[in-house]
């Protein structure tokens, strides 16, 4: 039976299951720790100013006549024609930048839930126990919403979900069988994370890439405060 004396917290593996969830009044938190999330938070932590996350490409575009510092990548590659790309030293680079930015996977999740979530945060490890306390102090049912791969579950994210459900155990209420499943797949790797993370689809992908760097970064843990939170279109620090 559910405690009615704390709010709920559920994790969402995909975007694409965000359509099952009644998300009005709720806080989503956005994790694509490969690297949208990741980078997003230490940009802002480093100085930016703000990001405004879209859809697509032609978006983004829009924005560089005014100033903007277009960033993103498609399939892990940085767009062709944009300033930058997805990786976290890059965005750090920017301070009292403004930032436009597309991802493969991020941003699309962001999308998902902006017009139905209460709130819009952003998670990563890198600022998981700045979220953890912020979250406590809203007193609102939270969903965790992993941006996955293309629609898929993927390991990263989900790993994170657990890592924060465990964080927020003793104050929110559980819901769904995915938060059990995350919580528990968390607490059986999280003192060998990257070695683990190394044999995943999305860290192979980007090993191809050659960006190694960036994900031992994103798996870093506390490195920064700040939560970034969606006003108006607008990732700025809460």
């Amino acid at each position: 039976m559910k405690q009615n004396t704390k709010p709920t917290l559920e994790i969402c593996l995909t975007p694409d299951a965000v359509s099952f969830i009644d998300l009005t009044g709720k806080i989503a938190v956005i994790v694509d720790i490969f690297r949208a999330t990741s980078t997003m938070v230490a940009g802002l932590a480093n100085g930016v100013e703000h990001i405004i996350p879209v859809a697509n490409v032609a978006d983004a575009l829009h924005y560089k006549s005014e100033g903007y510092i277009t960033a993103g990548e498609r399939n892990g590659e940085k767009v062709e024609g944009f300033d930058i790309g997805n990786s976290p030293f890059e965005h750090m680079e920017q301070e009292s930048q403004k930032i436009v930015m597309t991802t493969t996977n991020g941003t699309q999740a962001i999308e998902a839930v902006k017009n139905t979530a209460e709130q819009v945060i952003i998670g990563a490890f890198s600022n998981l126990k700045a979220v953890t306390n912020y979250l406590k102090t809203q007193n609102k049912d939270i969903v965790i919403v992993c941006a996955g791969w293309k629609g898929r579950f993927n390991a990263e994210d989900s790993l994170f979900a657990g890592a924060l459900a465990l964080k927020l155990k003793n104050d929110f209420w559980w819901e769904g069988d995915e938060t059990l499943f995350a919580s528990h797949s968390y607490t059986s790797v999280k003192k060998n994370l990257l070695k683990i993370l190394k044999h995943s689809s999305h860290y192979k992908r980007l090993e191809e890439k050659g960006v190694e760097k960036d994900m031992e970064f994103c798996l870093e843990m506390d490195k920064f405060d700040n939560v970034p939170i969606l006003k108006d279109n607008f990732l700025v620090n809460s």
